[in-house]
């Protein structure tokens, strides 16, 4: 079997896996995202923490927990999101506690590692779940950011191969050609309104620059954990989906495209309804 046909495969199984998931939202949906929270913790520390590991022993982890349990009790968004300031303040101080005269480069270095990728992964989670909410505008909400970032990455993907041509960042993806990003955010945009106008959305002209905000995101997401895993030596983020690497690999660009989502929504809307702003009852 090709690395192709593999990718295809995962890829179509995560992809219903998680839309069953999405479609049921409240809880489960949760849940999903409360894991995705977790494995993208435990693989950012795999990846950006010497051997050995971190002075801090496990409080990055239990840290992390604690949001982990808010973010499933549903707590309100204002609360969520001080409480993921005040988890990464505390990674920060407890870090500056513990650095030893012999080690304090190091360890000050592997603090701002764990406090980083505290933040990206709790944010990641709080994005999702929050753009999801309960009703019928975080359903839509999520299924265009689904379309949207997809259509980006597959279309990236063929036309950077038929195409070619300059590169986009070599130094970060040596594989990834400007074409490539031309073409993803086309078939971003286009995906996006296609689902937008399935939905019944009245203000596709916005939702057409949001959706061209989303792809150019997404890639920039993409660009920036290629740019983490090249700064520590890593091909892959993880080994747990085949043909792709790890979770992080897989939801890279995702995870960046909800944060900015959740934003505009917030902006629209409101912190803890954030789809009504996009996608009106």
């Amino acid at each position: 079997m090709s690395n192709l046909q593999l990718r295809v495969i995962s890829a179509v199984v995560l992809a219903v896996f998680t839309l069953g998931l999405t479609w049921l939202g409240g809880l489960p949906f949760r849940l999903l995202c409360a894991a995705m929270t977790i494995l993208i913790f435990y693989e950012w520390t795999r990846m950006c923490r010497p051997v050995p590991a971190t002075g801090l022993g496990f409080l990055p982890e239990a840290l992390l927990l604690v949001f982990v349990g808010a973010l499933i009790a549903g707590l309100p968004a204002p609360w969520l999101l001080l409480l993921v300031a005040v988890l990464v303040v505390v990674t920060v101080v407890a870090t500056s506690m513990r650095q030893s005269s012999i080690r304090q480069t190091s360890m000050r270095q592997t603090g701002q590692w764990d406090a980083s990728g505290l933040a990206y992964a709790a944010v990641s989670g709080l994005s999702l779940a929050l753009l999801r909410d309960g009703d019928h505008p975080g359903l839509v909400a999520i299924l265009f950011l689904f379309a949207v970032v997809w259509a980006t990455d597959i279309s990236a993907y063929f036309v950077g191969r038929a195409v070619g041509g300059p590169k986009l960042a070599p130094s970060i993806s040596p594989g990834k050609t400007q074409s490539g990003a031309l073409g993803g955010a086309v078939g971003g945009v286009v995906a996006g309104l296609l689902l937008a106008a399935a939905a019944g959305a009245g203000n596709l002209a916005v939702l057409g620059v949001v959706a061209l905000v989303l792809s150019i995101v997404a890639q920039a997401g993409d660009l920036f954990e290629s740019w983490v895993k090249r700064r520590h030596d890593r091909k892959d983020s993880g080994t747990l989906i085949p043909g792709h690497g790890g979770v992080m690999d897989r939801v890279d660009g995702l995870v960046a495209a909800a944060f900015a989502l959740y934003v505009i929504g917030w902006i629209s809307a409101s912190a803890d309804h954030p789809a009504q702003g996009l996608f009106p009852a």
